[in-house]
This record gives C-alpha cells, sequence and structure tokens, in this order.
C-alpha cells in the first residue's frame, strides 16, 4: 500500500470519525438551545435572593429566576446539572473560584447562581473563545457574559434565531423581567465567550 493511499484511508476515516462526533453533538445542542427558549414566557419575573434549594436538580420556581437560572436550566433541559457539576468543582479547586462574596466553602444553595463561578467553570471545564465584535464568531449554544453599565455582571444564551439583516443570533437571557430572546449580543461590553458541552 502506498504512502499517499494510506494517508487518504486514514484522512477518510477521521473524517467520518470527525463527523460521527458532532452528529452525535447536534441533539444535544438543539435540546440546551430548545431548553433556553422554553423558558421565554414561563420565567417571567427576577428574583435574586438567597433560596434554600434541593441537591441536586435545585432550582427556584420556573416562573422567576435570575440570568444564571436561563444557562442553568437550558443546560439541565439537555441532561446537564450545572448545580452539581459546578459545586463538584469547587469542592476540588474552591481556590480556582472568585472570592467575591466572602465564602470560606462551597454552598450548593447558590454557587452555580453566579455569574463568575459559571464563567470559571466554562473556562475550567470547556472552550474559552476570543471576545469579538464579530456576530459570526457566537454560535447556537454559546454562553456569553457581559459587564452591564452599572457594573454588574450579566450572562445569557445565544440562540439558533437570526437577526435579520445581519451576522448575529437573538439571545435568551433575564436581565430583569424574566426570560427574553432578544438582539443583546453586543448591547453591553461582552466579557467572557465559552463553549461547553460540545
Amino acid at each position: 500500500m502506498t504512502s499517499s493511499l494510506t494517508r487518504a484511508i486514514l484522512l477518510t476515516s477521521l473524517s467520518v470519525s470527525l463527523c460521527a462526533s458532532a452528529q452525535a453533538q447536534l441533539p444535544v445542542l438543539r435540546t440546551m438551545i430548545d431548553g433556553a427558549k422554553r423558558q421565554v414566557g414561563v420565567t417571567r419575573s427576577y428574583d435574586s435572593g438567597y433560596h434554600q434549594l434541593a441537591y441536586p436538580n435545585g432550582d427556584v420556581p420556573r416562573e422567576t429566576g435570575v440570568c444564571t437560572d436561563v444557562v442553568i436550566r437550558a443546560y439541565r433541559h439537555a441532561g446537564a446539572d450545572l448545580q452539581v457539576l459546578v459545586h463538584e468543582d469547587m469542592k476540588r479547586a474552591f481556590a480556582a473560584y472568585p472570592k467575591n462574596w466572602g465564602m470560606q466553602h462551597p454552598d450548593p444553595n447558590i454557587d452555580h447562581r453566579r455569574v463568575p463561578n459559571l464563567a470559571t467553570f466554562f473556562r475550567r471545564h470547556g472552550q474559552s473563545l476570543p471576545v469579538t465584535r464579530r456576530g459570526a464568531d457566537y454560535r447556537p449554544g454559546d454562553i456569553v457574559t457581559w459587564r452591564l453599565l452599572y457594573g454588574a455582571t450579566h450572562i445569557g444564551v445565544v440562540s439558533d434565531v437570526p437577526v435579520r439583516g445581519t451576522d448575529r443570533q437573538l439571545v435568551v437571557h433575564n436581565i430583569g423581567s424574566g426570560a427574553q430572546i432578544e438582539d443583546v449580543l453586543f448591547a453591553y461590553a461582552v466579557t467572557g465567550h465559552y463553549r461547553y458541552g460540545r
């Protein structure tokens, strides 16, 4: 067998393997995006209070929540429990997480509901991608974090719904009026761009 034929067979095999892997990830990605969009019209308010949650799969009532709950519920809809994933990672590597709240140990009631903690988790276990001003760089299912004008952090899920006449997608987020799907990708200062679970 010639080396060029061997190389062609290996490349074809690799291509088939990568396509199969990508195809396997598509249903999970679609399910996650669907989980984000399904919150619109259901989650109608914003509640940033501390709540005692069940563990695992703990959640505040679906009618309310914060921006992080959009992301948590989207991933949970696809079978990933960020409450558990973040808590277990914080137990293993507490020093890697921000100390913005004076916590001395992980708390499964609140840690996963804080934007800097989710950003740290996605950086540690997913892909941290460049922050750009090109809408096409932000793919459906990507997670974006922002710094709002008054300094607060914010997070949302890039949807699969294009903004007409642009190269960007609508974003599912909750900035105070419940879960919304809006053209806000570049409405605030983007501080992080992540891809997790694919």
